[in-house]
């Protein structure tokens, strides 16, 4: 019986004021200070890795589709610089258990595509068969799409021989990002590509040059801006809720560290940017 090796990879620098989230703080142009933000993130990353790893739990927890496979799951943090590492064991570490093992580990570059790269080639190093990658600020991370993300790896290594999955964000880039070992796949000139091209076009382009199957993921919203935060609120609260009648893993820290600023709900003018009614109403 074969082991596959499946690694889950999450990009994140530690939640340090000014370092992280500076489009949500008056760094910027966002409303909180940047210790606030940091904050905010901090309740991000730790939704998101309790969320992941949940997911992983469920995958375990699943019979094997394959009798001749056996799959092994593993959680990987990459922060950089190297100086960073400490301090982002040491926020997790200080924070008590976790539901399972994390190996932390440093990426390094002159770009994000040459960091994306180094942390995917010390993955492969370490002889895993896929990797399922994405960005700590998404606490309203469904646990089905991690799942599914896994599970189309699988599909696309057995009918294809290799393969790659794409989840799209809001502002056509991608917030999951994963491919099998044998994948010819790279993330050079994609997060910096001298066309101009937005990142998930850029990874379309890139699979169809080099014929590489990709799948598709359910699209999840990052935070980068305040807009993002309150889209963010929305599906947070329909989450927690919705979590009392389905098995969901409820993002808790973040909503809760918003209600406690006040930001736990929106509310918006009225206006007339809309189609007229005249004729419609009566």
């Amino acid at each position: 019986m074969r082991v596959r090796k499946n690694a889950l990879l999450i990009f994140s620098k530690p939640p340090v004021p000014g370092l992280v989230k500076t489009r949500l703080s008056t760094l910027k142009d966002g409303a909180f200070t940047p210790e606030i933000a940091a904050t905010l993130f901090h309740c991000m990353l730790f939704d998101l890795v309790e969320i992941c790893c949940d997911a992983l739990a469920e995958l375990e927890a699943r019979g094997q589709a394959d009798p001749e496979v056996t799959d092994e799951y593993d959680l990987f943090i990459s922060t950089t610089p190297e100086g960073n590492l400490e301090v982002m064991r040491e926020t997790f570490e200080s924070s008590g258990a976790w539901p399972r093992d994390i190996e932390f580990i440093v990426d390094v570059g002159s770009n994000f595509d040459e960091h994306y790269n180094h942390s995917f080639s010390q993955v492969w190093e370490r002889g895993y068969d896929t990797i399922l990658s994405m960005g700590a600020d998404m606490p309203a991370l469904p646990r089905r799409i991690v799942v599914d993300g896994f599970e189309k790896l699988h599909r696309l290594e057995s009918e294809f021989g290799a393969g790659c999955v794409a989840s799209p964000d809001q502002a056509m880039a991608v917030s999951i990002i994963g491919w099998t070992r044998e994948t010819n796949m790279d993330h050079t000139g994609v997060y910096y590509n001298e066309q101009g091209i937005t990142v998930m076009p850029a990874y379309i382009a890139k699979a169809a040059e080099r014929g590489v199957p990709m799948l598709q993921l359910e699209a999840v919203p990052d935070v980068d801006t305040m807009l993002d935060l309150v889209h963010n609120v929305t599906l947070l609260e329909q989450a927690e809720y919705c979590s009392r009648f389905e098995d969901l893993s409820a993002p808790g820290r973040t909503l809760e560290a918003l209600r406690q600023l006040g930001w736990g709900q929106y509310r918006v003018m009225p206006n007339d940017l809309r189609d007229p009614r005249d004729e419609i109403d009566t």
